[in-house]
Formats: C-alpha cells, structure tokens, sequence
C-alpha cells in the first residue's frame, strides 16, 4: 500500500467503502492528487507496454479490450480531480494542476507514439471487416485509430518532439486562459452605498447584492459579473451609467492591459494550435477539429451558421428599431446602446405581453425544477431519482441522487453542484466523475454530476429561478442523463464520448420540455403557496416564446462565427484579438448593439475546453433536436413510445454508432433544417 506524505493511506490508492463504490469524498485531500496521478501514469505506462510486447496474435481483445480496461486508477483520480478542479480548487490543486499538465502530455504521447502498439491497431484496422467485429467494437477500433494518428503516430521523430512541445505549451496555456477569466471575474465589485442609484432592480436583487456587500465586511450593496447578479442589473437597473460600466465590466474581462491580461495568450494558442494542425497534414486547426466530426468541414458548419445568421441579423434589426422606438418615446434622447438592449427589452416585454419574468420566478425554486426534471425522465425513459444521504460530497451544497431503471436496478449516482462559489468558473456543464463500461461482463455503472451557476438561497427564501436558468437545468440534466442510461461495453464510446457536434442533442432536447404548458403545470408551484403557476401566466409566458429571439440568436451565431473565423486562419503574425473581431462584424454585417456572446478574452469554451472550433455545435444540434422534438408533438410530449425509442436509439447508445445512423433509428429520416428556424421564429 502506497502512503501520501507520512498522512493516512491515499484513498485513491484503496477500495471504496461508500455505498455503490461511490468516490469517498470525505477522505481525499488536496495532497493526494499529485502521488495518485503519478502512481495511475506508472501503472498505465506498465500495462501499455505489456499490451504493446504481447507476442501472440493480434486480437481486438488483446489489444483494443485491453487498453479500454488500462489505465483504471488515472481515470479515477482524472475523473474526481479536473472536476473539483473548475469549482473547489485551492492552491494545491492549482499547482498540481500545472505540473501534471506536462505529464499528461508526455503520457498520451507514450502511448500514440509507441510504434509496436501504432502497428496493432493499425493491423486490425486493415483487417476489419474480416475479423467479425460488433458495429460498437467497429466504432472503438476507429477511435483508436484516429486517436493515435491525430497523437502523432505517424510523424518523424524530430515531428514527433515538436508535437509534445505544442502540447504541453498549449495545456499550460490553456489553464493560464481560464485563471485569468476566473481572477478576473472575482476582482470586479460594483459597490453601491446610495439606494438612489439603483431604482429599479426588485428586492431579491437587492437582497442578495446586500449579502454580497456583508461578506465583504461593506455597507450598502456589492454587484459582480456573475450571471445571477450581472443580468438582473442590466434588466432593472434605471441608472444607465451603472448598467454601462457593468456591461463593460463583463466584456472586457481579461482584456484590461493587466496581470490576467489574455490577449497574449490568446494568439500564443492560435499559433500553436495552427502547428499542431500542419504537423499532422491539415490546412487549419478547423480542418483538423472537423475531420471526425458530423459536420465533417469548417465550411459545412459555416455554411450552416451563415444560413441563420441571415434570418437572425434582420429580425435584431427589427428589435433595434422597437427598441430605439422606447427610448424616443420616453424622451431619452440618445441612441441604443448594447448596455440598454436587457433593460428595454425588458421594456418592450411588459408593453407587448403585459408580462415580467419577475412574476414567474416564485414558481420555479430550484427544488420545484429539478423535481420537474426527474418528472419528465420519469414519464419518457422510465427512470426515477432517489435523494440519498449516506454519499461523501466534496462540499455542503452538493447533493446526490440515485438513478433507478423501471425494474428498480441501479443505474447512476447524479450529484448536483448548484451554487456560484468564487472557486467555481462560470457557467453550467456536466461531467462524468465514473465512466460506464461493461468490460467482460462487469459492469460499471457510472457516476456523473451537473454544475451550475445559480443564486444561493437568501434566509428562508428558496433559490429562485429565472426562466433561462430552468432550461438551463433541465439542459444539463439531458447531458446527465446520457450519461446516467449508456449501455455500452466500452468507456470509449460511452456516455457523453460522442462527437461533439451531436452530444448537445441530448441536452438540448430537454430544454423543450421546461417550458412546456402542460409540464409547467406539473412542476412550477409558488415555493410560498404550493399554488400550480396560472393559466394566464403560462399563456403570457408562451405568447413571449419567441421574443427577443433576434437578439438571442445573433449573439450566439456571432460567437460561432468568431471561433470558426479564428480557427480557419492559417497566419496569426498580424494576429490582433480586438481588431479581428472589429474586422469580422463588419464582415458579416453585426450592429453594434449587439456583442459576441463571448468576447475572445473571456472565451473559455474554446480557449479552456473542447469547443474549439466547435462552439457551432449548439446549432448543428439544434437542427437535430428541433426536428426531433417535433416528433413529440406530434405524438404527445409524454408519449411513452417515442421516449423509449429515444432513450434505446439515443441516450444508450453513446458512441457506439454513428451520430446519423442513431438519429435516423430514432426519427426515422434526416432532421428537416427548416425546424431549427421554425423552434427560433426565424421561419416567416
């Protein structure tokens, strides 16, 4: 048994005793991150090298089955560390974090660069359609490949240094990118101490600025850029200056000339991202993203972009012009500012729908959405969630479920992290801390858990959700549950290990039912009252579906657009990261109340995760789920046939096929892209 630092025994390195093998939060602390990941690389390092000198046959079991059964305490610790990592790192896991960067680097290299193993699966790769493989052994074997050619296995050995150089630059990098966005996004506080200045925002605003401030040790009220606070102030807040130097707060994060400056940065990952793609023989990092995905080419997934961004630009066209009709009537005397869009929108709501999102928000507590949540998992997959209480947590605030299947068997441990914390990034994901397999009949169900973003509760009144913040949840609850319900045999192709352009059907999908009438009806109860959300309130709430849609396409289609742009460049010397963004408004015809949704500096999907020149995928996705959630209405949105041909051809499956194939087992043709445009009201 291996000990950490003269401490007890590192629980990474022992069985688990918690109930369903779960992760035994309790017992791991910050210092034994470093000694598990270094034991987990020395003992993969062993089984890749016993697997790669195997001097029988080839065989897929001896040499595919058995890398997908390597590698099993890396995973562990992996799968527990990166996800602690982006809501509860301290200063020990940050450093651990910055020196396990390189070594992982080098251990993905040991492993694609190793020729004799290279030559294996290259070997069965050749031969197969003769040796009789399963569509999902077909499906593992492909990735392998592709996994070692796009590693840099087939690169001279001089290629072969350069490509780990870029590597690990690119992940020190990378976390530099998302440090800087976190720091500064902690740094910025509107402190007001004269309620004068802030007519306007409702009271639970208020209240919860004013807890800011007590933290603080401040009098008054303490606004920050994170999404709970930042929106509702520039929807209420009256004092246009204040809304001003919010909105320029956001934006301009990492893009101040200071310490956490990431303009730098930014281009330094470009450029590096570019080698790497011409190392391995593509034109543009894009080329290179692109290759195993649906969309296939940057400029099928641009051409896409294009084809609503066109319906898009002008219906904000027609919003500005409402708008701007608000400020002339109320004698503002000044043009349409972005930092006004919220705040007259919010205008142009009450006067059009006689509706405030404000009078939703008692009806949809946390505890009320995510109830509804499981509810709807309950009526279309069968599933159940039971809340459980004897599972470690890593902090007071998650909670833990688990996920029954219809003959009360054990599916998944769901845990749910829900509150903005300043150690947690901004945003709402999903991850899997367990992967599933059923590596020669064992069975590993997995553990997985959603992250969001959400206000904390304020004395006895509950967390209270906006209607964003709903679909939000139930978006990440789609992730979950495509992870919870594989049933694959293989942890390559499980779960969310699709690619990327597909996996946000699932998540998607459900954010239909958030706010569906008769799901609302079942769900959204006033946390006071028990009272079911009126009829006319849902009837206002539907009439205003596609409100503002303008202005909610334009901005994410141009964030889209910005992230395929920078990624098909091939030179990035004259590089700028605010001059091209300038340059490519302009190209595509981008009014300037309008910003991208993410400004480069603060862009982590694509600068510090998987979406690099794959932000697009949310509308390739939404083509899939707009047409596949007509399928719903056509037959009921709780039809119990249609949700388990979606559960067995979809959310089972993984990556154990191809994306297309599922999708047309499920729809039973190839989604119809006039539904996205319809889903949005972009469709005349």
């Amino acid at each position: 048994m291996v000990s950490c630092g003269g401490k007890n025994v590192n629980p990474f390195f022992e069985e688990s005793s918690a109930p369903f093998g779960a992760i035994e939060f309790d017992k791991i602390e910050s210092e034994h991150y470093k000694p598990a990941f270094l034991e987990g690389f020395r003992q993969h390092k062993e089984q890749i090298d016993s697997i790669a000198s195997d001097t029988m046959p080839t065989t897929f079991e001896n040499t595919i089955e058995a890398l997908e059964a390597s590698g099993k305490l890396l995973s562990r610790v992996s799968g527990v560390f990166f996800n602690l990592n982006e809501t509860d790192a301290d200063s020990i896991m940050k450093r651990t974090e910055r020196e396990i960067t390189p070594l992982f680097t080098e251990h993905s290299a040991y492993m694609t660069m190793n020729q004799r193993l290279f030559e294996k699966i290259v070997e069965l790769h050749n031969n197969k359609d003769e040796i009789g493989l399963t569509r999902e052994q077909e499906m593992t074997l492909e990735k392998y490949y592709r996994t070692f050619v796009n590693g840099g296995a087939l690169l001279s050995p001089d290629d072969k240094k350069k490509f780990i150089e870029i590597n690990t630059q690119l992940g020190l990098l990378t976390i530099k990118f998302a440090d800087n966005v976190l720091a500064e996004t902690n740094k910025y506080k509107l402190h007001i101490t004269d309620r004068n200045l802030l007519k306007g925002i409702p009271e639970p605003i208020l209240e919860a600025a004013a807890e800011n401030a007590s933290r603080e040790k401040l009098d008054g009220w303490v606004f920050t850029t994170q999404k709970p606070l930042w929106i509702p102030f520039l929807q209420f807040a009256e004092n246009r200056e204040l809304r001003e130097s919010m909105y320029k707060a956001y934006y301009n994060r990492g893009n101040n000339g200071d310490e956490y400056d990431n303009n730098q940065i930014i281009k330094n990952i470009l450029k590096l991202r570019l080698d790497k793609a011409k190392l391995l023989g593509y034109n543009t990092f894009a080329d290179y993203q692109l290759n195993d995905k649906m969309a296939k080419t940057p400029q099928a997934a641009y051409n896409l972009l294009m084809t609503i961004w066109k319906e898009a630009i002008s219906q904000a066209k027609r919003e500005v012009a409402d708008l701007q009709a608000i400020i002339d009537n109320d004698n503002g005397g000044f043009k349409l500012e972005a930092w006004d869009w919220w705040y007259y929108t919010e205008k142009a709501r009450r006067n059009k729908y006689s509706f405030d999102e404000n009078e939703l928000k008692p009806y949809f507590s946390l505890e009320n959405v995510k109830n509804g949540a499981f509810m709807v998992a309950n009526k279309l997959f069968g599933v159940s969630f039971n809340k459980l209480s004897n599972i470690p947590v890593y902090n007071p605030e998650v909670e833990v479920y688990e996920c029954i299947d219809e003959d009360g068997s054990h599916l998944s441990l769901f845990y749910t992290d829900c509150f903005t914390r300043d150690t947690k990034r901004q945003g709402a994901w999903m991850n899997n801390i367990v992967e599933q397999s059923n590596l020669k009949g064992v069975e590993i169900r997995p553990s997985i858990i959603n992250v969001c973003n959400f206000q904390k509760p304020l004395g006895d009144t509950p967390c209270l959700l906006s209607v964003d913040d709903a679909k939000t949840l139930f978006h990440e609850f789609g992730h979950a549950l495509h992870g919870m319900l594989t049933k694959t045999n293989y942890p390559s192709v499980s779960g969310t290990n699709v690619p990327r352009d597909f996996v946000e059907l699932c998540s998607q999908i459900m954010e239909h039912w958030a706010v569906e009438p008769e799901v609302l009806k079942q769900y959204a109860f006033h946390y006071k009252t028990g009272e079911p959300i009126p009829d006319n309130l849902i009837q206002k709430m539907s009439q205003a579906t596609n409100f503002n849609t303008g202005f909610e396409t334009v901005e994410l289609v141009a964030a889209a657009i910005l992230d395929m742009e920078l990624h098909m460049l091939d030179d990035y010397s004259n590089y700028n990261p605010e001059e091209f963004e300038n340059r490519l408004a302009k190209k595509i015809g981008m009014i300037d109340q309008i910003e991208y949704r993410y400004k480069s500096t603060i862009f982590n999907h694509i600068f510090n995760s998987g979406y690099s020149a794959g932000y697009y995928s949310y509308l390739w996705a939404e083509l899939l789920d707009a047409d596949a959630f007509e399928l719903f209405k056509e037959r009921g949105i709780f039809d119990q046939k249609t949700g388990r041909s979606f559960r067995r051809n979809i959310l089972e499956k993984g990556g154990s096929e191809d994306p297309m194939v599922l999708y047309k087992l499920f729809r039973g043709a190839e989604p119809n892209p006039d539904a996205l445009l319809k889903t949005r009201g972009l469709k005349r």
